[in-house]
């Protein structure tokens, strides 16, 4: 979603910091959801909030070294996003304390 987003922004627009300022808005709404889910009693490390923010500063830096080239814009802003969103976000799920004991103590 960030990457197909962001770079259509851009590449129509030519509006630079366009997949921070995404990242920013996903960020935020995932917060929310999380303290809804806090709100309904779940501990706060049951929902996990995805780390957008880095893997959009990386798309926009693509995008600024690759101004002239619209696909490697998004060849190499793709395959960069594509790396490191999981990346970040396996570091977070280090976080959580004991994953299955919290699946098996608030079951959907």
């Amino acid at each position: 979603m960030l990457a197909v987003g962001a770079i259509y922004y851009m590449l129509f627009t030519g509006v630079p910091g366009t997949a921070t300022y995404y990242a920013t808005i996903m960020t935020i709404y995932t917060w929310v959801a999380k303290g809804a889910w806090f709100a309904l009693g779940y501990p706060y490390d049951f929902i996990v909030v995805p780390v957008w923010i880095p893997s959009a500063m990386l798309m926009d830096l693509t995008y600024w070294a690759t101004r002239r080239n619209k696909h490697a814009a998004i060849i190499i802003g793709g395959t960069l996003v594509g790396l490191s969103f999981p990346l970040f976000n396996m570091v977070n799920l280090l976080l959580v304390r004991d994953p299955l004991e919290v699946a098996f103590k608030y079951p959907r």
